[in-house]
């Protein structure tokens, strides 16, 4: 049995979303196998590029249906709490202090990164140093190139208007 450690923590909307394109998929895939049986119909296999391509096309399908499968399988849907600390799921604006641009992001699991959308990773450095501060605490992070400093403006449950 998998310990707690072993589940990787994602917000409900990237759940909704991993099962939607594992629905997608599995919608695809009987076309995918019907076309590899029309090719492989045409005769001789080993130059027919009509079937290497449906076969490269459904092992395919069949290697994200795998992916997506194991994420959903490691998920752990994580529920953000109703107050100022920052953690999974909620946005945050900050300002970043050498130049006073202000930008807002959502915390969320690593399969759910997606920058310009404004969903930064809990892992990233800017995600990792902000969780479990609140408004108006100014925060250091760590990056690969060079450490900055962001205020945090702002923590909430919906993104703001």
């Amino acid at each position: 049995m998998a310990n707690s450690g072993d589940f990787n923590p994602i917000t409900a909307a990237g759940y909704r979303d991993l099962q939607r394109k594992i629905a997608a998929l599995e919608a695809d895939r009987p076309e995918k196998i019907e076309i590899l049986a029309e090719a492989r119909a045409h005769g001789d296999l080993s130059e027919n590029a009509e079937y290497s391509a449906a076969k490269r096309d459904l092992r395919h399908l069949e290697s994200q249906l795998r992916f997506f499968n194991k994420q959903l399988q490691y998920a752990k849907v994580v529920d953000p709490t109703n107050n100022d600390v920052v953690e999974l799921g909620k946005w945050v604006t900050v300002t970043f202090m050498d130049d006073d641009d202000q930008d807002t992001y959502q915390l969320v699991g690593t399969q759910e990164a997606d920058l310009d959308a404004g969903k930064i990773t809990r892992v990233s450095p800017l995600g990792r140093a902000l969780l479990g501060h609140h408004p108006g605490d100014t925060v250091t992070i760590q990056a690969p190139n060079a450490n900055y400093d962001v205020r945090i403006v702002t923590v909430s449950l919906t993104a703001p208007e």
